[in-house]
This record gives structure tokens, C-alpha cells and sequence, in this order.
């Protein structure tokens, strides 16, 4: 993953306003984080670790400020023709892929599944499942339980929500020797680190060589609990919009991916560290004593988390951006909270 971070008081440019998104940033995260599931995969263990991501964070924006960084993604592959693990779910009569879309047991199911405590949900009975920045982790079931699912969600870090679905999925991994295998379906648990909504649901499956992926009986739930508290800050301090103010600004970082207040907090820390270690020459620097973090989307769809870097803390009555167009698209704001840095910094060597 790659992401940058601009401190005004160190590169000495003349900035936007602080409300305004910084879209190159954005941008240069696009297409470096997974947004889904591969199509073979029928498990992807859950390896964000939230302590590992937020050091991670800092260590990136010291970097930032004096070069750039990157990650790479690694997926994997099955041997041609080898059998496909699990199965468990049940299949139409008729190996089609009308048949499949069309099965009742599918929308019953779909239709009548449970609703966890502590969520709610997001969408029901489509033929689709979720594809975003925000990705976690697979796990397949034996059966349709939207309980196991949440409870999934609840033991891994940062999980916020989860889609569990139908979907077609060969038997053999589709080659040469077997381009077209008969079907069998699998139950999938996927879990988001953001809400996830029915705009968000695009993957409405594809092929392998000649066999034809496609997904029924996708449900969405989504929980809502504010981030974690952070060390050395006092907050969450929940608000309606993000921060808008004309001064006192330090900088700002985006982070596609899962939403991490923690990435924040690293943030925050490592630009103050960076800014006292080149302090201006009357031995003043711009430190960070607040920030607000909210969930960034594109058209209702989670991108990331964007950090806003403060210099002192703001209150919700400064908290009226929620949103901006670029061009047709509409990048929106929810999720937002501010952390204040307590002890406050005195910004002076």
C-alpha cells in the first residue's frame, strides 16, 4: 500500500482549504489493496492486526515525508483439475447457471436468515456479493448461519461487517483438461472493516476457463461501534461530518484499506516527531494534538481512512463536511471522530 502524507509547515506550499480531499492521495492508493475474496479461494484466514498496522502507519509517514513507500499484494493458485475443497450448501436439480440464480431454497433462506444482536441489515437476497477497499478475510461454512458469520466478525480485528452468500463454484479447478466441471456450492463468510452497503455489492461472479461463477442469496450486516480508544488520547469523540476549519491544519493522510483509527493515532505521533526533530528556526514546530478520522466512500462505496491532522482539538460544531463531488462521484463521510492528544504538545524545542 502506498500513501503520502503533506505537512504544510514542511514542504511550505500553498494548500486547499483542509476540508477539501486530497485526491492525489487518494488516487495513489488505487489498485494496491485486495477488495474481495480470489474466486478459488475458499478460505482466507483474517491477518490484520491492528498493533502491527498502526506501527506500520507511523513508520510510513516518517518515510513519507522524506520519500515514498509501497506494498505489494500475493495471491494464490490451485494445480490444474485438482479437486476443490467443501460444498457443504445445497444445489438445484438442474446443473445451470439459470437454475442456480432462480433456486428458491436461496432466497428462502436468504430471506428468512437471522438478523445478529448488535447489527443490523445492510441488504438481503442479492445476486451479488461485496467488493471493496475495506476487505478482511474469507471463511467458508457448512451452513447458511448468519450467527457464526458474526461471530467471525466479532473475534478478528477491526471487523465491522460481514456478507455471507451462495455461490456456484466448480468442483475441479477448471484447466484445459477440464474446462467446464460440474458445479457445487459453497457458503461464503466474508468480513469488511467498514459498513457495507448494497451499492458496494458488484461482484456478481465471472468464469473460469468455461465455468461460470455466480452468487445468489447475499446478505449484508453491519455493526455500529465506534473505533477503539487510542494511547495518549483522549476520544473517540463521535461526529457527524468531518472537520472543517481554515486553520491550525497539520496535514493528511489516506489509508485505503479496512477503517483504522490506530493508522491515525501512528500518524499523528510520527508527523509530530518528524517536526520537532526540524523544528522552524526561533525552535517552534507544528505538532499533531488532535485529529479527526472518518471512513472515506466513492458513491456509497468504503475507499478508506482519511486523516485530518490538527495542531489543537475542534469540536462537533466545526464537524459539517460530509462530503464533496469530483466531477459525477460523490466522496461522503461517516464513520468520523476526533482523538485529542492529551498531554497537549507545546510545539516549542
Amino acid at each position: 500500500m502506498r500513501s503520502t502524507c503533506l505537512v504544510a509547515a514542511l514542504a511550505g506550499l500553498a494548500y486547499a482549504a483542509p476540508q477539501k480531499l486530497n485526491f492525489e492521495e487518494i488516487d495513489s492508493d488505487a489498485g494496491t489493496i485486495v477488495t474481495g475474496p480470489p474466486v478459488e479461494a475458499v478460505s482466507q484466514p483474517i491477518s490484520y492486526n491492528a498493533a502491527k498496522e498502526k506501527a506500520a502507519a507511523a513508520a510510513e509517514v516518517t518515510e513519507d515525508l522524506s520519500s515514498q513507500s509501497k506494498r505489494l499484494a500475493r495471491r494464490g493458485v490451485n494445480d490444474p483439475c485438482s479437486q476443490q475443497p467443501d460444498g457443504y450448501g445445497p444445489k438445484p436439480a438442474e446443473d445451470t447457471v439459470p437454475a442456480f440464480l432462480g433456486f428458491q431454497t436461496f432466497t428462502d433462506t436468504a430471506n428468512n436468515a437471522a438478523t445478529p444482536q448488535g447489527y443490523s441489515r445492510s441488504f438481503v437476497n442479492l445476486k451479488a456479493s461485496v467488493n471493496a477497499n475495506t476487505y478482511l478475510g474469507l471463511t467458508t461454512l457448512k451452513t447458511y448461519d448468519t450467527i457464526k458469520c458474526q461471530q467471525l466478525c466479532d473475534a478478528a480485528d477491526l471487523c465491522t461487517a460481514f456478507n455471507i452468500y451462495f455461490e456456484r463454484d466448480p468442483t475441479l479447478a477448471p484447466a484445459e483438461a477440464c474446462p467446464d466441471p460440474a458445479s457445487f456450492t459453497n457458503i461464503k463468510c466474508t468480513l469488511w472493516g467498514s459498513g457495507v452497503t448494497p451499492e458496494a455489492a458488484v461482484n456478481d461472479g465471472q468464469y473460469r476457463r468455461d465455468f461460470h461463477v455466480v452468487i445468489a442469496g447475499s446478505n449484508g450486516y453491519t455493526k455500529d461501534n465506534p473505533p477503539d480508544t487510542q494511547p495518549g488520547f483522549d476520544g473517540p469523540t463521535k461526529f457527524g461530518g468531518a472537520i472543517n476549519v481554515p486553520s491550525n491544519y497539520v496535514g493528511q493522510k489516506f489509508f485505503a484499506g479496512p477503517y483504522d483509527a490506530g493508522k491515525c493515532s501512528g500518524a499523528c505521533q510520527a508527523t509530530t516527531a518528524y517536526n520537532k526533530r526540524h523544528p522552524r528556526a526561533d525552535g517552534t514546530y507544528d505538532a499533531c494534538n488532535f485529529y479527526n478520522v472518518y471512513l472515506l466512500s466513492k458513491n456509497n462505496v468504503p475507499e478508506g481512512t482519511y486523516c485530518s491532522l490538527y495542531s489543537k482539538s475542534w469540536g462537533k460544531q466545526y464537524a459539517t463536511n460530509f462530503g464533496q463531488y469530483r466531477g459525477s462521484d460523490y466522496y461522503s463521510v461517516s464513520s468520523s471522530y476526533g482523538f485529542t492528544l492529551n498531554p497537549q504538545d507545546p510545539q516549542h524545542v
